[in-house]
């Protein structure tokens, strides 16, 4: 065993007590240094992510991974930014959830508390190294990551900033810990480190997560895949329609929540697709279609190709996606949740009509007049763990249900106050028309 892993692994346990047992202002001071931090040593981070780009292209990595993992000073700026927000937000540890009385006189309650020791396991998206580590500082967790390799020298510099911001506050030292090493074998190791760590949550790809899930003995979070899809039905505005799936897909190819298959009602398909095909083009998109999807884009056309049994499940991140025909909103939800892990996009003229069939279907994002993207931030920061089970509503207004367990809604107490009843009326299959105010809530 990595005696470096054990003794990682050893510490964070060890000061996840304490790291408990913070004051909510200790926690949000250490965020606001820990922000500052980050663009004090913009210089010192930005060429280590120089160092990591430089070989990402001597291994020719695609466009789409080299733009997840570049920085700059916006996105250093913005993940900066992330931690100031997170420290605004309302402290989930000591929350009482619920308290009940039975009928023989015991009191019975419900209290928030931290897990302990988070480890996240992800790919090479350096913004993550920041995320993860103050959502789950905030919640009063330990967090330990393990980076991909292709980022190594931008997560050390990340992580070295922050941890100066730790030590400033005389934060114990395993709040924050960093796996250097980037060989699989200690992937492995930590995935197995039971004694010490309560939870693993693996962020990236499919053959990142079925690994982790596969491998760990650890209780895992398994999160969903970015297989983001889009449908379009048959009663859809087309011209709102085109607008946003080339949004969704040409914004940046390289995210998780970009668009990476359309699915489209047969009665629209041979009006619609030609468009889509028009708006696209000079984005040099790809469009890998069923035989029918095929027809109606035009079997001539150069970026017109026959998909495969592969392309309905591929996250391309590249300017390429699958075209789906159905029949029914009905198929195209099983069609989704058979491909892309219950994570689906649709693009329907009254989603407040669907409420009452959709609420149960799994990881939903129902939009009117909304781009794609919006699903990921609508609670504000994107600062969410996506996962297998959470459904999401949009149509003026965000509603829905996020997991909390080394997180907290990136929402103010005001925006709370003012989605709790669309939640109820959500969650009675009423419809949301009267509450478009709310859209502003999350500001």
């Amino acid at each position: 065993m990595d005696a470096k892993l054990q003794e990682l692994c050893r510490q964070a346990h060890e000061d996840r007590i304490r790291v408990g047992m913070l004051d909510t202002d200790t926690k949000n001071r250490t965020l606001e240094l820990a922000a500052d931090a980050l663009m004090a040593h913009e210089q010192e981070i930005l060429e280590a992510n120089a160092i990591d780009m430089e070989r990402g292209r001597e291994r020719n990595m695609p466009q789409g991974l080299l733009d997840r993992l570049k920085l700059d000073h916006d996105r250093l700026l913005g993940m900066a930014d992330g931690l100031r927000q997170v420290a605004k937000l309302e402290d989930p540890i000591g929350e009482v959830m619920s308290m009940r009385k039975r009928p023989n006189g015991l009191i019975i309650g419900k209290v928030r508390v931290a897990i302990g020791v988070v480890g996240i396991i992800f790919e090479a998206r350096p913004n993550v190294t920041s995320d993860a580590f103050g959502l789950c500082f905030k919640s009063g967790n330990c967090a330990i990551l393990k980076g991909g390799s292709d980022a190594i020298h931008s997560n050390i510099a990340i992580v070295s900033a922050m941890q100066e911001a730790l030590r400033r506050m005389n934060i114990p030292k395993g709040a924050l810990s960093l796996i250097e090493s980037t060989d699989r074998e200690t992937t492995n190791a930590f995935m197995k480190m039971k004694d010490y760590v309560d939870l693993l949550i693996p962020r990236g790809g499919r053959g990142l997560i079925q690994s982790v899930v596969n491998n760990a003995t650890i209780p895992v979070i398994e999160t969903g895949t970015g297989n983001c899809h889009v449908y379009v039905d048959q009663f859809a505005d087309q011209e709102m329609a085109v607008n946003i799936i080339k949004n969704a897909k040409t914004q940046r190819i390289g995210v998780c929540n970009a668009c990476e298959s359309i699915v489209v009602h047969r009665a629209i398909a041979k009006e619609f697709l030609p468009k889509l095909y028009a708006a696209l083009k000079e984005y040099d998109v790809e469009m890998r279609g069923d035989s029918y999807a095929v027809e109606c884009l035009g079997p001539d056309q150069p970026l017109v190709k026959d998909a495969t049994e592969e392309d309905w499940g591929t996250e391309y991140l590249d300017y390429i996606m699958s075209v789906k025909i159905v029949d029914s909103l009905d198929e195209a939800v099983q069609y989704a949740n058979e491909y892309a892990p219950e994570h689906l996009e649709i693009n329907v003229e009254d989603p407040d009509a669907l409420i009452p069939k959709l609420v149960n279907y799994g990881s939903l994002f129902i939009g009117q007049n909304t781009a794609e993207v919006f699903g990921d931030y609508a609670s504000g920061t994107n600062h969410t763990l996506p996962t297998l089970r959470a459904a999401r509503y949009t149509g003026g207004v965000w509603v829905g249900t996020f997991l909390k367990t080394c997180t907290h809604q990136s929402m103010t107490p005001e925006a709370s106050a003012q989605i709790a009843p669309l939640v109820s009326r959500m969650a009675h299959g009423e419809g949301l028309s009267g509450h478009a105010a709310a859209a502003d809530a999350r500001k």
